[in-house]
């Protein structure tokens, strides 16, 4: 499988400490932006995720008091004026891309989000599958404040699944600004947590997931995405499915044999 605790990121911070890998955008002058290369190398790092067994959980995380500031005006909104439309789909698919990685990597993934959170980072912060944020994070899906649709990166699919429809629909519409309290009351963000104790939650968090089954974690990942596409019915029987493939792991004879010797279980992910 790959080994991604070696992996070297040419476009973002990237590091990997007991098996969880941290990654934060490292442009904190413009407020990490994005631009092609690390949405590029982002997409490709997140693709290679499902065959690493070397990682258990993911933290994003934020860079110099922000998380991501979106697109960057200079290096990528600029440019687009000048692409045709063959150009444009490509550049917007890849987008996609990166969300659709981050859904199907097979890692827990928690945002820790301070500061600003827009555009395309407030995606980001979206397609994790936990978010912490501090009371300063400013979070704004701004597409339509620059002329777009707000549906981008697959914003109408999934928000709405996590604060509702008539609430994303006017964070969509609008662009405006969500703040801290309001992502919490909602749903968006799980919990507000101090600036000062914001990486160091997002980790102790991500060794709680690390700690656990993985290949559980993976399959209750799989199942969280897929399921919204089925009926009631598919949805039991494909859990009956995945919950009789994860009945056949080492880690669930573990914790049986850890509770008859009333231990704690250690699982190792297979």
């Amino acid at each position: 499988m790959t080994d991604m605790a070696g992996y070297v990121a040419k476009h973002f911070r990237w590091r990997v400490e007991d098996g969880i890998a941290v990654v934060t955008l490292d442009r904190p002058e413009r407020k990490n932006p994005l631009t092609f290369d690390s949405y590029a190398e982002l997409r490709d790092v997140f693709r290679a995720l499902v065959y690493a067994d070397d990682i258990k959980a993911v933290v994003f995380g934020s860079n110099g008091g922000n998380f991501c500031s979106g697109g960057d005006v200079h290096d990528i909104i600029g440019p687009l004026l000048d692409l045709d439309m063959k150009g444009l789909l490509r550049f917007t698919r890849m987008t996609g891309d990166l969300v659709k990685a981050m859904i199907t990597c097979g890692k827990p993934i928690i945002a820790a989000v301070d500061g600003v959170c827009v555009g395309a980072g407030a995606i980001v912060a979206m397609a994790s599958d936990i978010r912490l944020a501090t009371a300063e994070a400013k979070t704004a899906f701004l597409f339509t404040r620059v002329g777009l649709a707000g549906c981008d990166m697959g914003a109408c699919a999934i928000l709405p699944r996590i604060i509702g429809q008539g609430r994303a629909s006017e964070l969509l519409y609008t662009g405006r600004t969500m703040s801290a309290d309001e992502g919490e009351r909602w749903g968006f963000y799980n919990r507000i947590v101090d600036a000062a104790a914001l990486d160091a939650e997002a980790i102790a968090l991500a060794r709680r997931l690390a700690e656990g089954p993985n290949f559980g974690h993976m399959m209750t990942k799989t199942m969280l995405n897929q399921e919204w596409s089925m009926s009631i019915e598919q949805a039991i029987e494909a859990e009956a499915q995945a919950q009789a493939i994860c009945m056949q792991t080492q880690d669930f004879k573990r914790a049986y044999d850890a509770f008859v010797a009333r231990e704690k279980p250690a699982f190792k992910g297979d």
